[in-house]
């Protein structure tokens, strides 16, 4: 049966190939689309319990005094703090973008323990202060190694004349968790600081500074304590939960979740009308071929089949070339979007919802023209032209 599928479709072959290539590229789209939410859903769940995000109350882009940090390390339940804060800033060219922070070198080490180094070691960063730590993914995109100098230009903190800031790569990093991405460039706070006083004349603040609770400790009772704490100003914070925070960076591009669920579902209708529209122009063309296999012997349930597997053919095909070329293109995907989806990858229910959605819209397509190939008369199929 499927040579006769095959050589059946293969009679209008343009149009085949063009309803293949749509139904590779709705599948890619929504693989695609899939394993974002997935990889934002993963990073969610890796979020570490024990770690609590402190920014303003106003806004995540708005800093606050560094003064707050020994404030609430004195609270309760809190076992130790770590500065970050986003810098801003490119290599060489606005195009080279990648996050970079300046941070609490031994307390990143010591709350981050999914961080672990692949060249140079943690000691040699905690002691060189204008020294930076980066991701094995950054490295194999600049081929940077350990020793090299590193200009970065901040576009939040410029220098007066224009210049970069100089760092010099003492450390690489490989995360073992979606926690942290590895495309990210760590930083001294200190080294941070002196130059803000050297070149402003003032201390800078700081965007988030990051707890960790002592074992056992409710979080929930940490949070509303260092919120208190600040309820009066200068600066109100907002204490938040890993998750919560991760939740909320992710909101900052939009309700993703309900936009990919209403693409989905225009591409699932768009593909599914494409397919119904192949199939009945294939199945009209067929009548005489219905005709003449009837009269040879094929029966209603044999064409009814016949019509059936070319629509599943047909969208097996198409998707099958779609669910290779997003599994293909993930490295380069994650590659390129790591910085704002860490660990992005294509997972197995993702691909088994691929397979599913293929399925769907084959059985779908097929079943009317099916009916009505099985139903023809052989006489009236044979007087067809």
């Amino acid at each position: 049966m499927w040579k006769l599928v095959r050589r059946l479709l293969l009679k209008h072959p343009i149009r085949s190939t063009l309803t293949v290539a749509s139904l590779t590229v709705a599948l890619f789209l929504l693989c695609f689309l899939r394993s974002v939410i997935t990889t934002l859903e993963a990073g969610v769940e890796a979020a570490d319990q024990k770690r609590l995000w402190v920014q303003s109350a106003v806004s995540l882009f708005v800093d606050f005094p560094v003064s707050y940090q020994a404030k609430i390390e004195s609270v309760d339940g809190v076992r130790e703090t770590c500065k970050w804060q986003w810098f801003g800033g490119y290599y060489q060219e606005p195009g080279n973008f990648f996050a970079q922070f300046a941070v609490d070198p031994p307390e990143l080490f010591d709350m981050w323990p999914e961080m672990t180094m692949v060249a140079g070691t943690e000691e040699e960063f905690i002691a060189r202060q204008n020294g930076c730590l980066i991701g094995e993914a950054l490295a194999t995109q600049f081929g940077w190694s350990v020793g090299d100098k590193v200009p970065i230009i901040s576009a939040i903190f410029p220098k007066p004349d224009g210049g970069a800031w100089e760092f010099e790569v003492i450390g690489i990093y490989r995360p073992t968790r979606n926690t942290l991405d590895n495309r990210t460039f760590f930083f001294h706070w200190k080294y941070f600081e002196n130059v803000m006083e050297q070149v402003w004349g003032i201390p800078p603040q700081v965007g988030v500074i990051v707890l960790e609770a002592e074992e056992g400790a409710q979080a929930t009772e940490i949070m509303a304590r260092v919120d208190t704490m600040f309820e009066n100003g200068p600066q109100r914070v907002q204490t938040t939960t890993e998750a919560e925070f991760t939740r909320q960076f992710v909101s900052m591009v939009g309700n993703v979740p309900r936009l990919v669920g209403f693409i989905g579902i225009g591409v699932f209708l768009a593909i599914l009308l494409g397919t119904v529209n192949t199939m009945l122009m294939a199945a009209r063309e067929q009548t005489h071929d219905v005709g003449i296999l009837k009269a040879v012997g094929f029966t209603d349930g044999s064409m009814f089949r016949l019509l059936l597997a070319q629509s599943l053919f047909l969208c097996g095909f198409g998707g099958g070339l779609g669910i290779l070329l997003a599994l293909i293109t993930q490295p380069g995907i994650s590659k390129a979007m790591g910085t704002f989806f860490p660990g992005y990858a294509v997972q197995m229910g993702t691909i088994g919802e691929a397979v599913a959605f293929t399925l769907a819209v084959g059985v779908l397509a097929g079943i009317v023209p099916a009916l009505n190939a099985s139903r023809l008369e052989t006489v009236e199929a044979l007087r067809d032209e």
